[in-house]
């Protein structure tokens, strides 16, 4: 079984320098490694492969075989780590909470902490209908709710067509 932690520590080798950071690593027990990146300028196919080398460099196929991918988290992905919520901070997020509540919103804050880390602080402005008194219709007003990563099955860009 391919040693997850020294992937881990081969891809940060390989990212240093660069403004490029480790999203996820998934390995299988049919040693099937996906390495995911992402960075605030975009991930293209270059990095990928100087990343891929790099792994290869370190493990060595005919001592153990596996199956290796390395790409973008990809916009459609959800948000893993906190790094994913700084690079969208003044972005259209959507999300989903635990007790079912579909938003859409922007993405306004994140709280301070290390990029790698899971459990995230964020803020969202969301539309909310509020009806003033005296008016005959509702008005639209932006409502900030605070919310973490843990109350959110999943916290991703909002792509609008």
């Amino acid at each position: 079984m391919i040693d997850k932690d020294l992937l881990a520590r081969t891809v940060s080798d390989a990212l240093a320098g660069t403004d490029l950071f480790l999203v996820d690593i998934a390995v299988n027990p049919a040693n099937e490694i996906i390495v995911e990146l992402d960075s605030p300028s975009g991930v293209d196919i270059d990095s990928c492969a100087a990343v891929t080398r790099r792994i290869e460099e370190v493990f060595d196929r005919d001592v153990e075989d596996y199956q290796l991918e390395v790409g973008s988290a990809g916009i459609t992905s959800d948000f893993k780590i906190r790094a994913q919520y700084d690079k969208n901070v003044g972005n259209d997020v959507e999300l989903l909470t635990r007790d079912g509540r579909k938003l859409r919103g922007v993405l306004v804050e994140v709280s301070a902490g290390e990029p790698s880390d899971r459990d995230v602080d964020f803020t969202v402005e969301v539309p909310v209908k509020v009806k003033e008194p005296g008016a005959k219709r509702p008005v639209i007003k932006q409502e900030a709710m605070k919310l973490n990563s843990a109350d959110c099955k999943y916290v991703r860009y909002d792509l609008k067509f």
